[in-house]
């Protein structure tokens, strides 16, 4: 599986993620875990939407 840079916030009591070269796909989530979880699951998807739609990951 390819790797990305993925960027982890905290604000007050919520996490967010996200990976800056794949624009509109976010996390959030009340734990660092839950965040991590969620985003890897974010990228899965989007991925598997562009490879669907016949457009490049890159």
């Amino acid at each position: 599986m390819r790797k990305y840079l993925v960027i982890f916030e905290q604000a007050g009591d919520n996490y967010s993620a996200y990976p800056p070269n794949i624009p509109g796909c976010i996390a959030t989530g009340a734990t660092r875990d839950e965040v991590e979880k969620s985003i890897r699951e974010a990228i899965v998807f989007h991925i598997e939407g562009l490879i669907e739609d016949g457009l490049s990951r890159e």
